[in-house]
């Protein structure tokens, strides 16, 4: 099959990769010439500057150039085409509507493309991006107005996990396929061909409409999982004497009907769908008259939970934040990915700066480049505060406080490092739970506070913090 995919960020990327492993002519299809150039130029570091996934430079290596191409020229590619797949950005709006800008001006130029083509045999265009429940008619109004012959239309949401996008669309959980028409099932079946009749992968097809909506329950789903643990499993350690975290999520889930998978508590969850597809489903839901206060909940919870430890080391253990030196863990949302988008170290970072902080030394195996663009001092020059290390001993050096916010495996354990490096009065606060033997460290003075578990002020020697009254901060 002669395929077209739209949009090279993380979703068309790694498509357009997977695709061409099969055997599939994939062309991949962007408009920023820069990064085109990088993928084109099939070196590691460049095409990761993009999007960083483990295996997908070495699988765009494999096929470049005899399966896979690169270009930014949609009139050279279109004719023979018998699918496109549209993976393009769908940030959310101030009101949480999803907006379109991008998506429209892409079917624009494809539609034009598709109308003047030569082989007018039959295409199908496909929805890959979060789009809103009723996005496939509005492609197929485009389409209409354009007068473009022999299309069809249909939607095939992605449901990939950032860090392991490359082995979970080579096998998938499931591949969800709405259409119209037998002639559009079939040319998707025949690309997917090795799915179709998988014993272990669940292939279904279905309407447009219902493949959009598959996609907007599963991770308001997902995040309202994530969201129930640190919203009631999460305060029931924090606010009630000898409750077990770790003990308790066991007890919970050895009900076979509850999963394990999210049943970790955290400061909050990131990324690119949970936070941005929640809030469009709340704005669709309210759009059609219907009422949206669970949703809403799950939202404010989690969006609560990325700052709110800060607060707690203020109000249970009176600490202050003016003045004081940071080390601070993790950058990108999650292990396995510089990817920063809703990162809770972006309200961290903002929620230190707005406390007076002295410095911010920050750590990340993968997302420093990617935090350089994101707190830039030309943007605001409290981002001058920001300093970033190679390692987390350099980070932790001349700091009075450590705030873990992502769960990278190499932040698991530091107790050694952190008494090697950090002399007590100190402050440790764990938003990941990533630190299994902080008794000893309290025993040895440390301040300890973990989401999930209550303050625990250091035995040895004086107390982290004391509170002063009417602290001024210093910004």
């Amino acid at each position: 099959m002669k395929i077209i995919v739209v949009g090279t960020g993380f979703v068309g990327l790694t498509h357009a990769a997977v695709c061409s492993e099969y055997g599939h002519e994939v062309y991949a299809y962007d408009i920023d010439q820069t990064r085109i150039g990088a993928y084109n130029s099939g070196e590691k570091s460049k095409i990761e500057h993009y999007v960083n996934e483990p295996g997908l430079a070495e699988a765009i290596a494999d096929t470049k150039d005899r399966y896979l191409f690169f270009t930014n020229e949609i009139a050279n590619i279109i004719e023979g085409t018998d699918a496109i797949f549209l993976c393009l950005p769908t940030p959310p709006g101030a009101n949480g509507a999803t907006d379109l800008s991008y998506y429209d001006a892409a079917l624009e130029t494809l539609s034009m493309a598709l109308a003047a083509r030569k082989d007018q045999r039959r295409v199908v265009m496909i929805n890959k991006s979060t789009v809103p429940v009723g996005t496939a008619r509005r492609l197929e109004n485009i389409l209409k107005k354009h007068h473009v012959p022999n299309v069809g239309i249909a939607s095939n949401p992605e449901f990939l996990p950032e860090g392991d996008a490359v082995e979970k669309s080579r096998r998938p959980d499931r591949v969800v396929v709405g259409a119209d028409s037998e002639a559009d099932f079939s040319i998707i079946r025949r690309i997917y061909s090795q799915f179709v009749n998988h014993v272990r992968i669940r292939y279904i097809e279905t309407t447009p409409e219902t493949a959009e909506g598959i996609k907007y329950l599963a991770n308001t789903l997902l995040l309202t999982y994530i969201s129930f643990w640190n919203g009631v499993g999460a305060r029931l350690g924090e606010n009630f004497p000898n409750v077990r975290m770790e003990d308790l999520k066991r007890g919970v889930t050895s009900d076979n009907r509850i999963s394990t998978w999210g049943s970790y508590v955290s400061n909050g969850a990131g990324g690119s769908c949970f936070g941005k597809d929640i809030q469009s489903l709340i704005h669709q839901f309210k759009s059609a008259g219907v009422q949206a206060d669970l949703l809403e909940s799950v939202f404010q919870i989690n969006e609560y939970q990325k700052t709110y430890m800060i607060d707690r080391a203020i109000q249970e253990g009176g600490a202050s934040f003016n003045h004081k030196t940071v080390a601070l863990l993790g950058l990108s949302f999650k292990q396995r990915t510089n990817d920063m988008r809703d990162s809770s170290s972006l309200k961290v970072v903002e929620s230190l700066l707005a406390r007076g902080v002295k410095e911010i030394r920050a750590y990340d195996p993968l997302a420093i480049e990617e935090a350089k663009r994101y707190f830039n001092p030309q943007d605001n020059h409290l981002f001058e505060k920001i300093s970033y290390h190679s390692s987390v001993k350099e980070a932790l050096q001349g700091s009075d406080i450590l705030f873990i916010s992502t769960d990278w495996e190499e932040f698991r354990g530091l107790s050694r490092t952190i008494e090697q490096i950090c002399p007590t009065p100190y402050l440790i606060i764990d938003g990941r739970r990533m630190i299994p033997d902080y008794n000893e460290l309290v025993n040895g003075g440390y301040d300890y506070l973990a989401v999930g578990g209550a303050y625990m002020k250091g035995k040895a020697g004086k107390p982290a913090f004391k509170t002063v009254e009417n602290e001024p901060v210093t910004a």
